[in-house]
């Protein structure tokens, strides 16, 4: 089996489809649209990939444009990022973390998190540390969430232009979409290494925007965090929030960070989409 067919998809059947029962908006500052319940949509179970130059004319709503974020919303990297913090805990400190302070810190530059987590230790070296061993089991764990290649082939087809807007460095960012078939999807690709101001400052998101030729009013960002909602808000784009979050809690949900939408399942952001 080819790692492109291996990674496919994980919906396990042949006759998985983008169910969306229940679709929530929720309103905020930014965005009046509010959503009601639709039927579901049905995405072609042959959806494929296709690269940014095929990809058809603009639609014709007012959105033209998703930005993704990586890790948690299109990446299921949820275990594998987990598993490189204890690794990391255990050796600086021997002893391991509680997960759920390591799920809410998904989403913020890696540097961060390391220099907070870790202040009396040499900063390279725990970052060094944190990465090697990723490296060294990450190709055998690099998976795709339900649906989603599903969805991107179909945006793409529709003729959205889509970028991912990441606080992962490029190499790491790259080997991945590599592995997962992916690297000639995306139209515009924001890494940690592409700007100093990171999550939820808006200039992740204004990077994508430019190097997609949209303003903020014409795309959606989709994520998976905190960091996330609040990147699209600061750069005045309307935020959706995937439901296989683990890092969001309830009391996070205010302010900027308070989504526009949330999705249950990959295919609810078509219908989004159809009444925007």
């Amino acid at each position: 089996m080819s790692k492109k067919d291996k990674f496919t998809d994980f919906s396990q059947t042949p006759s998985a489809e983008f169910t969306a029962s229940t679709l929530t908006a929720l309103p905020h500052a930014s965005s009046p649209t509010s959503l009601r319940s639709a039927s579901a949509s049905r995405m072609p179970e042959t959806a494929s990939l296709a690269s940014p130059a095929s990809r058809h004319p603009d639609p014709a709503g007012r959105i033209k444009a998703v930005l993704f974020d990586y890790d948690g919303t299109v990446g299921d990297t949820n275990q594998l990022v987990i598993d490189s913090w204890q690794h990391t805990f255990m050796t600086i400190r021997g002893r391991r973390t509680d997960d759920e302070l390591l799920y809410h810190t998904f989403g913020e530059p890696l540097r961060e998190t390391m220099a907070r987590f870790f202040p009396e230790h040499d900063l390279e070296d725990a970052l060094r540390i944190y990465r090697d061993w990723q490296a060294a089991q990450d190709q055998n764990r690099w998976y795709l969430f339900p649906g989603m290649r599903q969805l991107i082939g179909e945006l793409r087809r529709r003729g959205y232009r889509m970028g991912i807007v990441t606080s992962r460095t490029r190499d790491s960012l790259e080997r991945a979409l590599v592995y997962l078939g992916m690297e000639d999807t995306f139209s515009a690709i924001v890494t940690s290494d592409d700007t100093t101001v990171h999550k939820p400052e808006p200039e992740p998101a204004l990077i994508g925007l430019e190097k997609l030729d949209v303003r903020p009013d014409q795309a959606l960002f989709v994520g998976d965090t905190h960091y996330d909602m609040g990147c699209a808000h600061n750069a005045g784009v309307e935020a959706v929030l995937v439901g296989w979050s683990r890092s969001m809690r309830p009391e996070d949900k205010v302010g900027i960070y308070r989504p526009d939408y949330e999705i249950k399942n990959a295919g609810e952001l078509l219908e989004i989409l159809e009444k925007c």
